[in-house]
């Protein structure tokens, strides 16, 4: 018994010692915290944000995400004072028109970087791509405000709803002349997730293995059949994860959306009026909420908008789980 103990205790010894030798062990336990405080920080946003958002929970329930009143001054009505419907809608349709827009002209962008741009141009047009994408997000809302705006209610939003109003109600309204819209929150967003997605994109499609293309130009594939039957769909995940990672910051963007959606705490019926944001919402109202109701229901449409983060993102890791998969539904290395 005792020469067990002594055989099972030295086995324990043996495994600390190859655990810390050369500070593996120290290395590990060091990247494990700061995984455990990306959680931590996950959980902590969540129980911070349902617990301040406790009042409008307790008063509204489910209706709240439901109603589309949103009245702060009178904070005296019943459920129908505050409504996140306007935010949600707002937040979904302007980020999904953003990604429409940018994701296949920053996939485009990213494939003519990688694959079909001349050496000595590929550095320059790489650097300015990733130049976009550290723009500061109220530059885009001052340039969307000063310069886009107007072109986009003279040759864009104005002919279209004089055109295709009358039958598509989505391209009509009455604020049209506004100058503030989903659709141009929604374009000016899409500028600029856009660098995001293709310098995402010309970096996985840079670590496409060579033998990847040298077995189709041996065949005999043109560049073109090269690219699309095996280049991109080798990196078909980072693809999507680079697109998702896009959706996220238009998801979240507050200050180009409070400059150019309208803020109107409204369900849009058009394209053109002016709408607002979960974000925009939040941004431009939590400093100077009108009594704790308010706050709370601010900080219950923050919480709603986390929730649809974490929804989305989980949604893009399934999607790239099942893209990611070998032709027999094994999951490749």
């Amino acid at each position: 018994m005792a020469a067990e103990l002594s055989t099972s205790s030295e086995s324990l010894g043996e495994q600390i010692a190859r655990r810390t030798r050369h500070g593996d062990g120290i290395f590990w336990s060091v990247t494990l915290i700061f995984a455990l405080i990306v959680i931590g920080l996950v959980f902590a946003i969540g129980f911070v944000t349902w617990g301040s958002s406790g009042e409008a929970r307790n008063q509204f329930g489910l209706g709240f995400f439901t109603s589309t009143d949103w009245s702060p001054v009178d904070t005296e009505l019943a459920s129908a004072a505050f409504g996140a419907m306007p935010a949600i809608t707002g937040t979904l349709i302007s980020s999904a028109i953003a990604l429409l827009i940018a994701a296949p002209i920053a996939v485009g962008i990213g494939i003519f970087l990688a694959e079909l741009c001349p050496q000595r141009l590929r550095t320059p047009l790489s650097f300015m791509v990733e130049l976009l994408a550290a723009i500061p997000s109220v530059i885009y809302g001052v340039w969307g405000v000063m310069v886009f705006a107007p072109f986009f209610t003279s040759y864009i939003s104005r002919p279209l709803a004089d055109s295709l109003g009358t039958v598509l109600p989505w391209f009509g309204g009455e604020q049209v002349e506004a100058g503030r819209g989903l659709l141009l929150a929604g374009i000016i967003l899409a500028i600029m997730i856009l660098p995001t997605i293709a310098a995402i994109t010309r970096d996985v499609l840079t670590l496409v293995p060579n033998t990847q293309r040298e077995a189709l130009l041996a065949l005999g594939a043109t560049k073109w059949e090269v690219i699309w039957l095996s280049v991109v769909p080798y990196s078909r995940a980072g693809i999507v994860g680079g697109i998702m990672l896009g959706l996220g910051r238009a998801l979240g963007e507050t200050m180009a959306a409070t400059m150019l959606v309208g803020n109107r705490p409204q369900v849009p019926t058009s394209l053109f009026e002016p709408a607002t944001t979960a974000a925009s919402l939040v941004a431009s109202e939590l400093t100077n909420s009108a009594s704790t109701l308010h706050e709370s229901a601010l900080i219950l449409i923050a919480l709603a908008l986390f929730a649809i983060t974490l929804i989305l993102n989980l949604s893009a890791r399934l999607l790239i789980y099942f893209v990611n998969r070998g032709p027999v539904g094994s999951v490749r290395a």
